[in-house]
């Protein structure tokens, strides 16, 4: 609606004045800054709607990086663009028109300039306590509501040093993180924030946010400690970089504060403000806030809240609540911590300029929370934050023993869910519903749902649960407050180093990985090959990896979870052809790797599990109903292992089975300790040691040969084919096709590729990636000779999964007293030389350089002297075909003959984030303006190596591989 008094609107807009106000700024925000600055010129109503400050605020930080404020939006905008002078007199003279008024702008500028004085001191809803012993904070306080502590903090030094200025004093160099909604990471030096926060008006200001002030700042963890109510957190048995962000500190001006929103992974908090004063709002588990929004993704369980503002919502959204439907309330005080619970909605307010820390914590009483909310799946995500505006139109079992979140004073009355909706919707127009980005629906609620009460236990949350989904290796939101590797290591070390807890953790790793489900498959496994039965430390998986992996009295018990049945039956397939082949070979390689004591197949039927043995030979009468291809195998006895799993296995969306079955193996436990937990008490020399010793190993793995490719038969299921995709070059040997296929289609789509490592790659080189790119990935694998000929170099057998959690080493350390791992003695190269490598479920043919970028950046940590080691050993060229001379000297000065060239290729299409461990590596390639920096920094040693190569005899003249 426009003000009265706007006769300039229509003339200055033509046909676009028929367009509101805010949908005209909404289409103005989508324009670049050139344009925007263009159609300032058209007439002067543009010009007022293009010179907002919200407008360029939005662009400037669209830009990320470093930021310095100077002034106004538009003006830093357009210097950091490099579009204007900081000097020019325009800046002093911005011009005014009469004759247009509008409601929207108007409040758009109250908001700005208004001030919070009137936001007074209250008692509030939220009880104050001076402290609390910690077993009444269990039972009255922890995972019920809020409280507000007020002598937590007493004797921190923080009480009295962080102070705007004593702390602009001491860090005004140092630059901080800020939160805001923009796509792009924006930074600050605290003295430039300071001089921002004194000249800015904005509606939502620039607010420091920055959960890694520990490592940019860490003089500043000395000044306060964690309250001792809070000091339980699970999370601090993993390493500091496995954790996910759980401290913060926070400075912010008056209007600044944080929207609506529920604390990552479901954690529990406490914040302690120290200047200032904060106004808080909260309500519990389940209740969506009115102006609040929740999007829930049925595909991967991803959470999205669209909230205005935090300082928005107090000013239009609640006054016009009813009183019955208001949140609890308070106002924070200099020294005063406040609890929020797990699951509890809040929305902060800063009444003037504030300074405080806060941390999120796991503890028994919100554990199982946490581990339901890592489960894959969307239901149980949305009714844990939305209640029962989540579910759609479905029948839930009776919860009386389960009673709803109270509060003294205070509850949210009973509502069936169209009224919550109509509720939430109608005093202040938005909606107060939950939408879902698939067909949830709302209206014809069953009768069964209308008169049941949300609840917070654990119990009625779960039974949300999408029961048919696997928990161990399904998809995982990717706002999941922990990665999937990570909560698996962290739920095993749980159960290592809390014992005293595993009831409770067992409940725990059930919400979020299945265990007792793999674990009633554990114990079928062993009963069929007359294995001990697994102790109370053995119940729960070992090692990060896709498959549930078991220890029993050293026995290693694997089952193929990842992918589907077809992925599964392919992954042990492959790998016991691979065994196979070792033994027949006389491989060394033999010496090195573990040893098959079991194989087979589980089968869920009719409530219980039967296991069926199998060698990889032959195709086994359970999966005859099953399996979709038709494989000939007359000339082998591995009908599912390589050349079907290159063509028929690699994509897991080809299962079509629905049936219960997993493949298994027993093998017998490898000596020696993980590289990955051992690595710091390591030499250099030893890690030199170990380089050399792992290039004999891939060097054995590399000169295996290949199965004949026309072992698999051309008739095979079409729509499996179909997913796994056909190469469009002829010229290139059926042995590359697949894997050329899967990167041409990675690369027609590589700026989205990148894009799912966020800011993982500068922005400048996502642009350029394409143009870098070969035109056809089969380039990479065709060389031509001088005469014209082809040259066609061969694939390897590829491990593709060499880290330092798949290597062990043997003799390096031993259990002490104290039950820790020391030091026996100084390795050599004799006793560095007993490794073994595990877990080959990944195995594939290819390019030997796809084993050297898992070992370079995990093992070697891009370390030039270690790959320098490695390559002394490994001895091979790296791609070997008629001679090395034709490979390697065939177009000359070209970028295909490159190494460097083609493992810079496959970082970049990598289906894993390689590229953030380059970039985390390497932090000088963050201001890298081109592909081939990054190439040359990180492969260059793979060009002189392979120059090198050219002098090593080639005995071999046939069109084989080694």
């Amino acid at each position: 609606m426009e003000a009265a008094g706007n006769g300039r609107r229509e003339a200055a807009l033509g046909a676009l004045a028929v367009l509101p106000d805010e949908v005209l700024c909404a289409v103005v925000d989508l324009l670049p800054p050139a344009d925007i600055g263009r159609l300032a010129c058209v007439s002067s109503v543009m010009y007022i709607l293009c010179n907002e400050e919200p407008l360029w605020m939005t662009k400037c930080l669209s830009i990320g990086g470093p930021l310095e404020y100077k002034g106004s939006w538009k003006k830093t905008t357009l210097c950091r663009l490099g579009l204007c002078s900081e000097n020019k007199e325009i800046w002093q003279k911005p011009r005014q028109f009469d004759g247009f008024n509008s409601l929207y702008l108007y409040r758009r500028w109250y908001r700005c300039f208004t001030t919070l004085s009137s936001f007074s001191f209250d008692d509030g809803h939220v009880e104050r306590k001076d402290d609390l012993l910690l077993d009444q904070f269990r039972s009255q306080y922890d995972g019920k509501g809020p409280v507000l502590l007020m002598k937590l903090a007493e004797t921190w030094p923080a009480r009295t040093k962080w102070t705007l200025q004593q702390l602009t004093k001491d860090f005004g160099e140092v630059p901080f993180r800020i939160s805001q909604r923009s796509p792009q990471k924006i930074t600050m030096k605290l003295k430039d924030y300071v001089s921002y926060m004194e000249l800015q008006h904005d509606e939502d200001p620039l607010y420091i946010f920055d959960d890694k002030f520990g490592e940019s700042a860490p003089t500043l963890l000395e000044d306060y400690s964690v309250p001792h109510l809070f000091q339980e957190d699970f999370f601090d048995i993993l390493d500091y970089d496995q954790r996910p962000a759980f401290r913060w500190l926070i400075i912010g001006p008056e209007r600044s504060g944080a929207s609506w929103h529920v604390d990552p992974g479901l954690t529990s908090a406490w914040n302690t403000l120290l200047c200032g004063r904060k106004r808080w709002a909260l309500y519990p588990p389940g209740r969506v806030p009115g102006g609040v929004t929740v999007h829930v993704n049925d595909e991967d369980g991803d959470v999205d809240i669209e909230t205005p503002t935090s300082l928005q919502w107090w000013l239009d959204i609640y006054p016009h609540l009813p009183e019955q439907e208001k949140p609890l309330e308070c106002t924070q005080l200099p020294g005063e911590t406040i609890f929020v619970p797990s699951g509890w909605w809040h929305c902060v307010l800063n009444l003037e300029t504030t300074i405080a820390v806060t941390q999120n914590f796991v503890n028994q009483s919100n554990f199982q929370h946490v581990c339901l909310d890592m489960a894959p799946g969307h239901r149980h995500k949305g009714v844990c934050r939305a209640g029962l505006l989540a579910v759609p139109g479905k029948f839930i079992k009776d919860n009386e023993n389960h009673p709803s979140v109270t509060m003294s004073g205070w509850n949210h009355p009973d509502m069936s869910r169209k009224e919550k909706r109509l509720k939430g919707s109608e005093p202040v127009r938005t909606s107060n519903t939950i939408n879902h980005c698939s067909a949830f629906e709302f209206s014809g609620v069953q009768e069964s749902l209308e008169n049941q009460d949300f609840s917070y236990d654990i119990d009625f949350l779960s039974q949300f649960l999408e029961k048919e989904r696997d928990h161990y290796s399904s998809l995982w939101s990717p706002t999941n407050s922990i990665g999937q590797r990570e909560a698996r290591e962290w739920l095993r070390r749980l159960w290592a180093l809390k014992p005293e807890l595993r009831e409770l953790i067992w409940k725990g790793a059930c919400l979020a990985i299945n265990v007792d489900k793999w674990y009633s498959c554990l114990e079928e496994i062993c009963a069929c090959h007359s294995l001990p039965s697994p102790t109370e430390d053995e119940k729960l998986p070992v090692g990060t990896g896709s498959n549930p992996v078991f220890i029993v009295s050293g026995n290693v018990i694997k089952i193929y979870a990842e992918g589907g049945l077809v992925y599964a039956v392919h992954g042990l397939g492959t790998e016991l052809e691979f065994y196979d082949l070792l033994q027949k070979s006389g491989s060394p390689l033999i010496n090195h790797i573990p040893e098959i004591i079991a194989s087979g197949f589980l089968e869920y039927k009719d409530d219980s599990y039967r296991t069926v043995p199998w060698n990889g030979k032959g195709i086994p009468e359970i999966l005859v109903k099953h399996y979709p291809l038709e494989v000939s195998y007359a000339n082998s006895c591995f009908p599912l292992g390589l050349w079907s799993k290159q063509r028929f296995g690699m994509s897991s969306s080809a299962d079509v089975s629905d049936r219960p079955i997993w493949p298994y193996m027993v093998t017998r436990k490898c000596k020696g300790d993980i590289f990955a937990r051992i690595r710091d008490m390591l030499s250099k020399t030893d890690i030199l040691h170990l380089a050399s010793s792992l290039g004999v190993q891939l060097r054995n793995i590399h000169l295996l040969s290949l199965p004949p490719v026309e072992h698999v038969s051309e008739s095979g299921n079409n729509d499996v084919k179909e997913v796994v995709g056909t190469c469009d070059d002829a010229t290139v040997l059926p042995e590359w096709q697949q894997l050329v296929s899967t990167l041409n289609r990675r690369k027609q789509n590589v700026k989205k590729h990148l894009a799912n490592w966020g800011d993982s790659v500068p922005q400048v080189l996502v642009e350029k990636a394409e143009e870098y790119l070969p035109p056809n990935m089969g380039f990479l694998f065709k060389f031509v000779k001088d005469d014209g000929d082809l040259v066609y170099p061969c694939p390897s057998w590829i491990h593709s999964d060499i880290m330092d959690d798949n290597i062990l080493i043997e003799g390096i350390t031993k259990l002490n007293s104290s039950g820790e791992r020391e030091r026996v003695y100084e390795a050599d190269q004799e006793k560095m030389n007993a490794i073994q490598i595990i877990d080959f479920s990944d195995l594939s043919i290819g390019d030997p350089i796809c084993d050297i970028i898992p070992l370079h950046l995990d093992i070697f940590r891009g370390d030039t002297d270690l790959l320098k080691e490695f390559l002394r050993s490994y001895q091979l060229p790296l791609l070997r075909g008629e001679s090395i001379t034709d490979v390697y000297k065939s177009v000359q000065n070209s970028k295909f003959s490159r190494a460097s060239y083609r493992a810079m290729c496959y970082c970049i299409l990598h289906e894993d984030n390689v590229l953030g461990a380059i970039f985390g590596l390497w932090k000088e390639l963050r201001a890298a303006t081109s592909w081939e920096d990054v190439e040359n920094l990180v492969w260059g040693e793979l060009n002189r190596y392979q120059e090198s190569s050219l002098s090593i005899t080639n005995t071999s003249k046939t069109n084989k591989p080694f």
